[in-house]
């Protein structure tokens, strides 16, 4: 597992891919702090990391990434820390489109693709 601050090669994520699922890597975003968690086996144990380096737990979204994907393809909002009711997310996904941007947004800050 890593906290990524500053920036990860998709040469990296690729080899992360490679060791543990195949095709996908496994994040949870920051969008607070802007930062990003990789390379676990599941999200909550990614949540976990940033929560015990000061994230906040309602900025906190699960998603994968594809690092031999195309631009459109490359992230997919699915994850079960999405699912927040009492905040209104009813779903595995992100079901706010401000979030979603935010999202994209970062990753494409923190991805040299």
């Amino acid at each position: 597992m890593k906290i990524v601050r500053d920036g990860i090669g998709n040469e990296e994520l690729e080899g992360m891919a490679a060791a543990m699922f195949g095709d996908m890597v496994k994040a949870v975003i920051d969008l607070d702090r802007g930062v990003m968690a990789v390379d676990a086996e599941l999200h909550a144990d990614l949540e976990a990391l940033l929560l015990q380096d000061g994230s906040k737990q309602g900025r906190l979204w699960g998603i994968n990434l594809y690092p031999e994907k195309r631009a459109g393809d490359f992230i997919e909002y699915d994850s079960l820390i999405n699912i927040r009711p009492s905040a209104g997310n009813r779903s595995r996904g992100v079901e706010d489109v401000k979030a979603r941007q935010g999202i994209a947004d970062l990753v494409a800050k923190l991805v040299g693709r």
